[in-house]
């Protein structure tokens, strides 16, 4: 009698993060930053009141008006010129621009214009940790999987012989910048680098190819954006020196973790990754429980999508994911494409 011996997993994990509120957040609310900026450079877009309190208790409702004029403004500049202004040739930075100015012209004086020096400034705060702050169970994870890389042979609860880090998001190209300025090593890999770009890659970098839905042409929840990964994988393998014994695309299970439910979460899973959703709001201290009850390590929790039924892989915290393990798919997880929608699933940010 003929036995067949069940296919061995792969020993790998290609383990891949969204950006923005998975890995680092703004320090201050993005309408307050605005609202702010401007007050300081003469325009009067907040009460005296408002104006007249330290930023720090300023609040999001003290700064609606700005709000509205920013999301007015960002639908406006996507459909004139969609992608950060990459399908018209304009590019992110003259696109942001245009953006900035769009917020605050409702608010000039006669003959006023949006200072120069403002747009700058905006500019320069969202390229780096200037306005934004790295999770601290972000920074924690990265310097533990430094040691672990440097250490194969250490004994930790990490059940992987490799992993590759990369990072999926929409976004446009600031995002390694910023990765960058929180003192993570960010290979240069992106969907359309050249292979010279390939070569300044080490084997010391915390993160080996960032994909972009600048470079994609394409927002999560599509699928190619998750393809382009599994493409940049691919490349990185091949750059790879043989002695790396990185392996194949084959010896790697594919992770995805980020904090949006159906641009992340869903729109993995419809990819054909395993996926983890982050939840910040609960990393808050808003999760139910008594004080000091300890938590389970990994949790799974029912959430519907469109009257379907997902049974969601759910952490609060990067440090849990040495845990994770990957299950088979359960049919209690229908892989439908109903629920999502088409539009812009980008980040609006500047």
């Amino acid at each position: 009698m003929h036995f067949t011996r069940p296919l061995a997993r792969p020993k790998n994990l290609l383990l891949c993060f969204d950006a923005f509120d998975t890995l680092y957040k703004p320090n201050i609310t993005v309408p307050v930053a605005y609202a702010f900026a401007a007050t300081r450079h003469g325009i009067n877009c907040v009460t005296n009141t408002t104006a007249s309190k330290p930023v720090q208790e300023w609040k999001v409702e003290d700064c609606e008006p700005v709000f509205k004029a920013f999301k007015q403004s960002y639908r406006h500049e996507d459909t004139q010129n969609p992608n950060y202004g990459k399908a018209t040739g304009l590019g992110a930075e003259k696109w942001w621009a245009n953006v900035i100015r769009g917020t605050f012209q409702p608010f000039l004086k006669s003959q006023q214009k949006v200072p120069e020096t403002l747009i700058s400034e905006l500019l320069k705060r969202y390229s780096s940790r200037e306005g934004y702050d790295l999770f601290p169970d972000a920074k924690t994870f990265f310097d533990n999987l430094r040691t672990i890389r440097s250490q194969p042979t250490r004994s930790t609860r990490w059940k992987w012989n490799k992993i590759i880090v990369g990072v999926i998001t929409n976004s446009d190209d600031r995002v390694p910048s910023v990765l960058s300025s929180f003192g993570l090593k960010v290979s240069p890999r992106r969907v359309g680098t050249s292979a010279q770009s390939f070569s300044e890659a080490t084997s010391e970098d915390d993160i080996d190819f960032v994909v972009l839905s600048y470079d994609v042409g394409y927002n999560k929840p599509d699928s190619r954006m998750f393809d382009a990964a599994g493409l940049l994988l691919s490349e990185t393998l091949a750059s790879a020196p043989s002695s790396s014994g990185l392996g194949s695309v084959d010896d790697y299970e594919k992770l995805y973790v980020g904090d949006s439910l159906t641009k992340d979460y869903l729109g993995a899973r419809k990819a054909g990754w395993h996926a983890v959703l982050i939840d910040r709001m609960r990393e808050k201290g808003q999760e139910s429980g008594k004080k000091g009850e300890r938590r389970p390590a990994l949790d799974t929790k029912r959430m519907e999508v469109n009257g379907q039924p997902w049974n969601v892989r759910l952490v609060r915290g990067l440090d849990e994911l040495v845990n994770w393990h990957p299950k088979n798919k359960s049919t209690s997880e229908p892989m439908s494409t109903s629920w999502f929608k088409s539009g812009d699933g980008s980040e609006s940010k500047a």
